[in-house]
């Protein structure tokens, strides 16, 4: 019998991330962004967090405005739906923060250095961009092949990653589907992996879908059964983006006053994520819930 990895979010938070540790987080892009992670992130008042991730969404925006992170190495920092992350934007404006700034495809290629154990990634992207300028972890090079330029991106070794996924098995294994984005090159760059699941299924689930299991769960530190734990962002067959939320944290976090009330209500106020749901209302998570199935075709993966 595999061994269990399951513990409470106030356990796996309070174990794999120390201060000062670099976290990867939002990896699947606008989808399955582990905010009750986060939220557990600035309740235990963690402080000194590098944060990694693509374009971040307002996890990033509201870790900062609780004072939990002075590094960032992003793609972008905001609020998807209206624009601009204003803590991220008063942090930068002050000099209260450091960032790395980075695309897309930079990142990841840094994680897939970080994955292989290789010091870096050559790759095309960036080459004519200010980046060259800005980020000293992107060094344009010659390629020793064709003669022509590269760009050789550092690779980038989080200490942690924190990956909200539909399902996961007591021992680490797990499926995810819908857009992963840069999750797998995230879980096999960091040195530790907090798996957040929807469900907990049994390790003959996980077996029977190879091609869906995310990462080995030798690499799995800790398994957190923790629905809506994405919310508001949407989790693909459980539920749907939360807009409103997005739109009322965007009014919420214009001023400093605005944002400590924010955090008063939704963080601080509430325990955990099942008073988080309670705040939330019954209505409003049957508002968000999938109406319409779209089940893939089985496969058949005899021989």
């Amino acid at each position: 019998m595999p061994e269990s990895k399951l513990m409470t979010m106030v356990e796996a938070v309070d174990r794999f991330v120390p201060d000062g540790s670099e976290i990867a987080l939002g990896c699947g892009l606008e989808t399955c962004i582990p905010f009750s992670a986060g939220h557990e992130l600035m309740r235990q008042k963690k402080r000194r967090l590098a944060l990694i991730g693509p374009i971040s969404d307002m996890l990033f925006d509201q870790l900062v405005g609780a004072g939990c992170a002075d590094r960032i190495r992003a793609a972008w920092v905001g609020n998807v739906i209206t624009g601009s992350g204003y803590n991220f934007r008063r942090a930068v404006e002050s000099g209260a923060i450091d960032v790395e700034d980075h695309t897309n495809l930079t990142i990841t290629m840094g994680l897939r250095a970080g994955a292989a154990g290789v010091p870096f990634m050559p790759t095309l992207t960036a080459l004519g961009s200010d980046l060259l300028s800005t980020n000293s972890q992107l060094k344009e090079m010659v390629c020793p092949f064709t003669g022509g330029p590269l760009v050789a991106v550092r690779a980038i070794r989080p200490d942690v990653a924190i990956i909200s996924v539909q399902r996961a098995a007591a021992s680490g294994g797990a499926h995810a589907w819908g857009n992963l984005g840069v999750s797998r090159e995230a879980c096999m760059a960091s040195r530790q992996v907090i798996i957040v699941a929807e469900e907990i299924v049994p390790e003959d689930t996980i077996c029977s879908d190879p091609n869906r299991i995310l990462l080995p769960s030798f690499r799995v530190g800790a398994v957190v059964h923790e629905p809506w734990s994405a919310h508001p962002s949407p989790m693909p067959g459980f539920y749907n983006r939360d807009h409103q939320v997005f739109l009322d944290y965007q009014q919420a976090s214009k001023t400093p006053p605005g944002f400590a009330e924010w955090f008063s209500r939704w963080v601080v106020g509430v325990a955990s994520r099942t008073e988080y749901l309670d705040l939330l209302g019954n209505d409003r998570q049957r508002q968000l819930m999938i109406t319409h199935s779209a089940p893939s075709v089985p496969v058949d993966y005899g021989y």
